[in-house]
């Protein structure tokens, strides 16, 4: 049996520590800061932490509302998912996760561009 890329990359810590890097971009960038006013950043980061773990082949079922519904309301453009997928490959990258592992979890968040903008 091989080994998932959650455990690949160190498992929560390691996944926490990503979405810390990740939101630390995020929200230092004035172009998103509209799609995080009045949001619950603990609750939101938690369930970043989730869906990370969970596209890895963590021990986690995601159980946030799906994506669709999740970022409706928010009228996302796809110059913005692309901003924002970015930070994601930048903090796997600089928290030490491999090419392969990055690759894995980016196709996964690739597909959820078109749910995530309404398309």
């Amino acid at each position: 049996m091989s080994e998932s890329v959650y455990h690949q990359i160190g498992g929560r810590e390691a996944v926490e520590a990503v979405v810390n890097d990740f939101y630390d971009r995020v929200l230092s960038d004035d172009r998103l800061e509209v799609y995080f006013e009045g949001m619950d950043m603990q609750e939101l980061r938690a369930h970043q932490v989730q869906f990370i773990s969970a596209v890895a082949g963590g021990p986690v079922d995601y159980s946030g509302a799906n994506m669709r519904e999740a970022h409706d309301h928010l009228g996302v453009t796809e110059e913005h998912f692309a901003v924002v997928a970015d930070y994601l490959e930048r903090a796997l990258r600089e928290n030490g996760v491999g090419d392969d592992n990055v690759d894995a979890i980016m196709s996964e968040v690739a597909a959820l561009k078109d749910p995530i903008i309404g398309a």
